[in-house]
């Protein structure tokens, strides 16, 4: 099978803004029609990688080819302008004076009039923003305004997307459904899109590839289900969820942990031992573990529980109804198919 080029490949790009490296030899690759999710702590470099890639920013070293041209590094820089990319910012930065067609139809000027209505008359349906086509951006919910800066995005036909935290302005029902939306659009009209998120289960939702990011580094990339259910750092493996972290000790191939042993013939040396909270149930012949409190989360019961052997309490969560009170003797099992184990020092 052929191996298809990709729309983006990014090299060992670095960026410093004095002794800060915002990037540090970041490489991507990012193919057509694939949705990606930069997601990490703020200040990470997410949004600086964005920037880049939109030729806001220059870089100190690296490369970015886009659609099979380098558009920086090496002495070169393309201007954004003639990148074919679309930035669509946290604040939407819609202009307060222009109608919301008028809005969308910004960016069209190396159009002519003809040619510039008809693509705003597209988008416009696309989207369904015909009602709101004449209103001013002080008219508009933030999820209109929300989907008129999509459309003024859009409407320039950019090779590729990039969107900076975007829906993070929005209540969280309306983000819910305007999410849902925009991912919908975007995978129809078979749109390239990076998005930028701190919000772990936005990323893992949403993105055909996610993309971790911590201190101006990739930390690890793959699907939502790879990159959550098989992380390879105890960074990722705490990002994406709680972790309840055993000290282990290993005896050939098996660990010994203060929950029991635990099987890992692939990794032959010392490692970490990372469970979580759902991993964890009360009752059986188990390890016996004392009750600190006990949390209502709606479904959800979460359980605080004191265990020999570990410097802090153990987190379990279960939809089971236990009658059990704070200062209580319990039995706790762990599911051993619910286990990561990484190899020592792999932060």
């Amino acid at each position: 099978m052929q191996q298809l080029t990709p729309i983006l490949s990014i090299r060992d790009v670095s960026r410093r803004f004095g002794k800060v490296a915002a990037l540090n030899a970041v490489s991507l690759d990012i193919d057509a029609a694939e949705i990606v999710c930069l997601v990490g702590h703020s200040g990470c470099g997410k949004s600086t990688l964005l920037r880049v890639i939109a030729g806001i920013e220059d870089i100190d070293g690296g490369s970015v080819v886009l659609g099979g041209e380098q558009v920086c590094g090496d002495g070169i820089f393309v201007e954004p302008e003639h990148r074919s990319v679309g930035l669509m910012l946290q604040d939407y930065a819609l202009f307060p004076h222009m109608t919301a067609r008028q809005n969308i139809g910004f960016g069209l000027k190396h159009l002519s009039r003809s040619e510039a209505a008809a693509r705003v008359d597209d988008i416009i349906d696309r989207l369904g923003l015909g009602p709101l086509a004449n209103r001013y951006p002080h008219m508009l919910s933030g999820g209109e305004q929300q989907r008129i800066a999509l459309a003024r995005t859009l409407a320039p036909r950019p090779s590729i997307l990039l969107m900076d935290e975007p829906f993070s302005n929005l209540d969280r029902g309306l983000r819910d459904d305007i999410r849902a939306e925009t991912i919908s659009l975007l995978r129809g009209l078979g749109t390239t899109a990076i998005i930028v998120t701190h919000d772990p289960e936005e990323a893992l939702a949403i993105g055909d590839k996610v993309v971790l990011m911590h201190r101006g580094e990739v930390i690890e990339a793959g699907t939502g289900e790879e990159i959550y259910a098989t992380p390879h750092t105890a960074y990722a493996a705490g990002f994406f969820s709680q972790v309840n972290h055993l000290p282990s000790q290993r005896h050939g191939e098996w660990l010994e942990t203060p929950l029991g042993r635990i099987s890992a013939p692939a990794l032959p040396g010392p490692a970490d031992v990372f469970v979580r909270p759902r991993a964890l149930s009360m009752g059986g012949d188990g390890v016996e573990a004392k009750i600190l409190s006990r949390k209502l989360l709606g479904e959800i019961e979460e359980w605080s529980l004191e265990l020999a052997g570990l410097p802090r309490p153990l987190v379990m969560r279960t939809t089971a109804r236990h009658q059990a009170e704070p200062g209580a003797m319990v039995s706790i099992k762990l599911d051993p198919s619910d286990v990561i184990v990484i190899p020592k020092g792999q932060v």
